[in-house]
């Protein structure tokens, strides 16, 4: 069953983002990070070993694979279940929780491919107008 996501009038923002700052700032620490989304939208609905998220990861390392992994437990974003077999076996599955958390991370992995072009021209052009101007910072 995945938790309901709660949407919030524009006040109600300012007030949680205001009170609640340092829980905001801890969660979206842990899915802002540079793979979290990526492993959350590679787990989907399925349950996968860590081998085949490394695959589908790719250039993730097994170092950062397994840490993000672990952030991603601890935050109940994620399960862990060993499997008693030769050799063992390790399957990772989301949540209900991490399940939640899904379509947020698919649409902003989504709003980021669609708005990669734009993003890097906005960059060049930003490189290019600091080069141009003394520095003023």
């Amino acid at each position: 069953m995945a938790l309901p996501i709660t949407s919030v009038s524009d006040d109600a923002a300012q007030e949680l983002c205001g009170r609640g700052r340092e829980l905001v700032r801890d969660v979206l620490e842990r899915i802002g990070d540079k793979w979290s989304v990526v492993i959350i939208c590679q787990l989907g609905h399925s349950t996968k070993r860590f081998n085949e998220l490394r695959r589908l990861s790719e250039p993730i390392t097994q170092r950062m694979l397994s840490a993000t992994l672990r952030g991603l437990e601890r935050d109940g974003l994620v399960t862990r279940t060993v499997q008693d077999t030769k050799p063992l076996r390790v399957d990772y599955a989301l949540t209900p929780r991490g399940i939640s958390l899904l379509g947020v991370a698919q649409s902003l992995a989504g709003w980021a491919v669609d708005n990669a072009a734009g993003i890097q021209d906005s960059r060049t052009a930003f490189e290019a107008r600091e080069a141009s101007q003394p520095s003023a910072r």
